[in-house]
């Protein structure tokens, strides 16, 4: 059985990934460049597609992107 996010996006964390990105005044190239530094490579293009819900995004990118944000895992996946 295939589970799909709402709103047939490919992923749940985009739309709070750039409000908490914006809100901290951190550019797509800024947050890949901590990413990098966490051993996870993630341009900016890629960030893009992820906020925007057009691609996919593993456990392990979740938490590095958690991480490079300085959030909750939770409130990253759940909003809570």
């Amino acid at each position: 059985m295939k589970i799909n996010p709402p709103q047939s996006t490919k992923n749940i964390i985009g739309t709070r990934l750039r409000m908490v990105r914006k809100q901290k005044h951190i550019t797509q190239d800024q947050l890949s460049a901590r990413l990098q530094l966490q051993g996870l490579t993630l341009d900016r293009t890629a960030i893009s597609k992820i906020e925007n819900g057009s691609r996919l995004v593993p456990d392990y990118e979740v938490v590095a992107i958690a991480n490079a944000l300085n959030v909750d895992i939770k409130w990253l996946l759940t909003g809570e």
